[in-house]
């Protein structure tokens, strides 16, 4: 609400010609000046007439004052006004560590217990040599999709087994149109990738990091995996592990050892760290300055088919594994009293028949652990019926 304030009109005593004007309530006007800061309410009409040459004065009217400001409230631009918040500059990437200050000294017979692993490998078809992430490049013809799909397969294979990896990488590719590629994951929904990948460990938030990933290759590396390790591991989702392979298989570049559970539980299994590693990135990188550099592309493929098949992180077939010879400090023995697959107990009774007493033998093995029983005739007079033979189950005594 606007509100006027009432003046008095004087005749200056210095000119006949100059009105004075003054407020007529003398302490209203302090207490509404200090209020209003400037501002005034004098109507134009009563606006002070003084004849006579302009006086130079650096002040400036509170009237002025107040149209100067508003001038320039209405001549500012919105940008000034609202001023956006500070852009911070992007987050270098992580730079991955290559090497030890101190190189770790290689463990003693360690050339032995490699030559003897591979000589087992040679022998064995594993999940990894069928299923692994260097697979899902066959079926792309074009290189740049071949080495995409590298990358997809090893961002998948994190906390899954190679199995249900390469199912995955199948139902993606036929769910985006039969070929993995940058624009074809970019132009997909999240809920077509989830539900293609819905069946690998955490496959909702690798569901965000394969879209995110797309469209950082896209923006930044021309819709190619790069070839450092470090703008590898700038990606969602991608580690040193997965950078180290995807450098291995995609470019055929030799940067250093892709470390994953299989390598860092097998490893130490072998004593090749003193003292143990806590951590995969550890074992890289104590792995890294001993082994020799030929060896560094194939110890992954290596050891991952070691661990599916033999040295299992639960249950390892010590007994089947020719390192218990010496080798392994881990190995384990397996008595005969431990084995409880081959415990096995023959008993041979005599199912008589009830009339005339006389029948056939049977011999029965129990099988503790499988809880299978089987009957097999040794010899016979006349045939008994089933019913008639009546199997006694015996309680293994042995220690």
């Amino acid at each position: 609400m606007k509100r006027t304030l009432s003046l008095r009109a004087t005749q200056s005593p210095y000119s006949a010609k100059v009105t004075l004007y003054e407020p007529a309530d003398a302490a209203e006007y302090v207490r509404r000046s200090k209020r209003l800061k400037g501002s005034t309410d004098i109507p134009d009409h009563a606006q002070p007439e003084v004849s006579g040459p302009p006086r130079k004065d650096t002040k400036k009217s509170s009237s002025a004052a107040t149209l100067v400001k508003t001038e320039d409230v209405a001549t500012t631009s919105v940008d000034t006004l609202f001023k956006p918040k500070r852009v911070t500059s992007p987050r270098k990437p992580k730079i991955i560590p290559t090497a030890l200050k101190t190189p770790h000294p290689a463990p003693p017979r360690w050339q032995e217990t490699y030559d003897t692993i591979k000589r087992m490998r040679s022998r064995i078809v594993a999940p990894v040599d069928t299923m692994g992430c260097d697979r899902a490049q066959l079926k792309e013809a074009d290189p740049r999709n071949q080495r995409f799909s590298t990358l997809i397969s090893l961002m998948l294979s994190s906390q899954t087994k190679d199995e249900v990896t390469d199912a995955a990488v199948a139902k993606l590719r036929e769910a985006v149109g039969g070929t993995l590629s940058v624009d074809a994951i970019m132009q997909a929904d999240e809920s077509v990738i989830s539900e293609a990948i819905c069946k690998v460990g955490f496959w909702r938030r690798k569901t965000q990091y394969i879209k995110q990933a797309a469209q950082k290759l896209y923006d930044e590396f021309g819709s190619d995996v790069p070839k450092t390790v470090d703008e590898l591991c700038s990606l969602p989702g991608v580690g040193p592990k997965m950078a180290f392979l995807a450098l291995q298989v995609a470019w055929k570049l030799n940067a250093g050892i892709g470390v994953d559970v299989h390598v860092h539980r097998i490893t130490n299994w072998l004593g090749w760290h003193k003292p143990p590693t806590k951590t995969p990135e550890e074992t890289r990188l104590n792995l890294q300055s001993w082994l020799p550099l030929e060896l560094h592309p194939e110890i992954n493929h290596l050891l991952v088919g070691f661990g599916q098949t033999i040295c299992a992180p639960v249950g390892p077939k010590c007994d089947q594994c020719e390192l218990s010879d010496g080798l392994c400090p881990s190995a384990r023995t397996v008595t005969k009293a431990s084995s409880s697959r081959s415990r096995s107990k023959k008993v041979t009774m005599p199912a008589s028949d009830p009339d005339t007493g006389a029948g056939p033998k049977i011999e029965v093995e129990l099988e503790e652990e499988e809880h299978k029983v089987a009957v097999k005739t040794t010899s016979a007079t006349r045939r008994t019926p089933p019913e008639q033979v009546e199997l006694v189950k015996m309680e293994d005594t042995s220690p």
